[in-house]
């Protein structure tokens, strides 16, 4: 059975949450924040942190700038879907531009299931592993969870010459963000669609 370009933008979405989430829950229910695992020596861990913001750990105004995101990353989705949809139904969609927008569309609702639900669901996991539905509620309100990261890269360490002016002297890793499946996927599709798929900016 051939798959319209509708139901693999559906599968792609699905799959990357399901992944996604089924990461983060077992982060939350299996590690304390802070912990750190190395993977392959000393350039790549899962490390155990959650934010406020936005994507790699970056934080946006506090709390309000906290429901701002949220909100802005709702409407985001709901735009991305109609603009798929869109494509799709004037014939203008490749299965490049749909995947790319799916694997954006599919990151930005990973991050708001986490904004959306994770304070509601789990304790905190600072001190302690989380519990799942714990007897004494959630750590935060409706929109106000954090978002789990773990991926952590830092695959190059030095300084930074003395003569480089404001750094200088100073440490630096690159990659330093810790980031999450979704926010690989948001990448990837951004890259992808930039690289490949930039008649998109041009249709009608």
């Amino acid at each position: 059975m051939k798959l319209t370009l509708g139901q693999k933008a559906a599968l792609i979405v699905v799959a990357i949450l399901i992944v996604d989430q089924i990461i983060k829950i077992w982060i939350k229910t299996h590690m304390m924040l802070g912990d750190s695992y190395s993977i392959f020596g000393n350039w790549s861990y899962i490390h155990f942190t959650e934010n406020y913001g936005m994507a790699f750990g970056l934080e946006f105004w506090g709390k309000f700038g906290k429901i701002l995101l949220s909100l802005f990353r709702i409407a985001a989705v709901v735009a991305i879907g109609y603009y798929m949809r869109h494509l799709i139904r004037t014939s203008k969609a490749t299965t490049g531009s749909i995947v790319g927008l799916a694997l954006i569309m599919a990151g930005a609702l990973g991050n708001i299931l986490d904004s959306a639900f994770y304070g509601l669901i789990f304790n905190d996991s600072w001190g302690q592993v989380a519990q799942f539905l714990p007897d004494g509620g959630g750590y935060a309100s409706f929109l106000h969870g954090r978002v789990v990261d773990m991926f952590y890269f830092p695959l190059v360490e030095g300084h930074f010459p003395s003569w480089i002016p404001v750094w200088g002297g100073e440490d630096f890793i690159f990659f330093r963000p810790v980031f999450n499946f979704a926010d690989a996927s948001i990448s990837i599709g951004v890259v992808y669609i930039l690289l490949f798929q930039r008649k998109l900016f041009s249709q009608d």
